[in-house]
């Protein structure tokens, strides 16, 4: 009796597609994020705790970063279908069920704090949940839809990592990790906004109020550049209180210069393609000033101070 090995190596391809598509249903890169920011958090506490423990505790906050990407794209599943950005996630293209994906949001949300209380402690664990459903609720139910203000307050949900990271060590919460919170809740707007400049048709399409879409790219570029001014003197915190260097206190000077300068020139660009382009510039260009931002306050603490 012949074995046809054919049924095997397609079943083996479908488990792998499956895994692969639950976990894009996590949002890596968002994860990624989250895992860094909670580290650094971790980091420049006063408190040091074991490797093991460290290890275990960031996992279960990238599992709940994973939890709430998974409820958000079981919600949004018909938005993401009709935006070019979206529409290659697994929903839209049907790879899996949206039970499927409410499922494994909720199974995510329950193991990642209950995993994070016990290598971790209360305070930490009650600081994820909220996490969770800030991003969730707040945000993705009630503020996306309903407000051009939604990503303003909905980037709270973003700053919490770095809070939830000092909280592991620490089981408080002090000037620090506020301060890191306040850097990404005030950098998310401009990042945002700058993306929705050139991406403003997706919005139009799925009907989501994004500042470009309700009050038009010329308000929108002021208030990015207005967000650029307003969160310059906010990095330069931790060097004011002592828990970065002058080589964090260089680097948020030039990379928050030129931020400002990018934000500049995208308020005085009139050309649609041009706008467009700057727009993209300033998008991508956000993305390296928060990661230098926080990786030369990670490389203070674990190295210098």
């Amino acid at each position: 009796m012949s074995v046809n090995t054919s049924d095997f190596s397609v079943k083996k391809t479908d488990i792998k597609l499956i895994i692969k598509s639950f976990y894009e249903l996590m949002k890596p890169r968002v994860m990624s994020l989250v895992i860094f920011t909670a580290l650094v958090g971790l980091v420049i506490s006063p408190n040091k705790i074991s490797l093991i423990d460290s290890c275990f505790s960031l996992f279960f906050v990238a599992v709940g970063a994973g939890a709430a990407g998974a409820l958000n794209m079981w919600y949004e599943s018909e938005i993401d279908k009709v935006m070019s950005r979206t529409c290659l996630r697994p929903l839209p293209l049907g790879k899996i069920s949206t039970n499927s994906a409410l499922l494994f949001g909720i199974i995510l949300s329950v193991i990642s704090i209950t995993g994070l209380y016990f290598f971790s402690n209360l305070l930490s664990a009650v600081v994820l949940t909220i996490t969770i459903l800030f991003y969730y609720f707040v945000y993705t139910v009630w503020l996306k839809r309903k407000t051009a203000q939604n990503i303003v307050i909905g980037g709270a949900a973003g700053a919490f990592p770095p809070v939830i990271g000092w909280t592991i060590a620490t089981n408080n919460i002090s000037i620090e990790p506020i301060i890191l919170f306040l850097i990404i809740f005030f950098w998310t707007p401009s990042h945002f906004w700058a993306l929705s400049l050139y991406k403003n048709e997706d919005y139009k399409k799925a009907n989501i109020p994004m500042l470009s879409v309700i009050a038009g790219e010329d308000y929108t570029k002021k208030n990015i550049f207005i967000y650029s001014i307003i969160l310059f003197p906010i990095t330069l915190l931790p060097f004011v209180f002592d828990f970065a260097s002058y080589i964090n206190f260089f680097t948020v000077l030039c990379f928050g210069t030129t931020y400002i300068y990018l934000s500049y020139k995208l308020l005085r660009e009139k050309d649609k393609k041009n706008s467009n382009f700057i727009a993209n510039k300033v998008f991508i260009f956000s993305i390296f000033y928060l990661f230098f931002i926080f990786s030369t306050i990670l490389l203070d603490n674990y190295f210098l101070l």
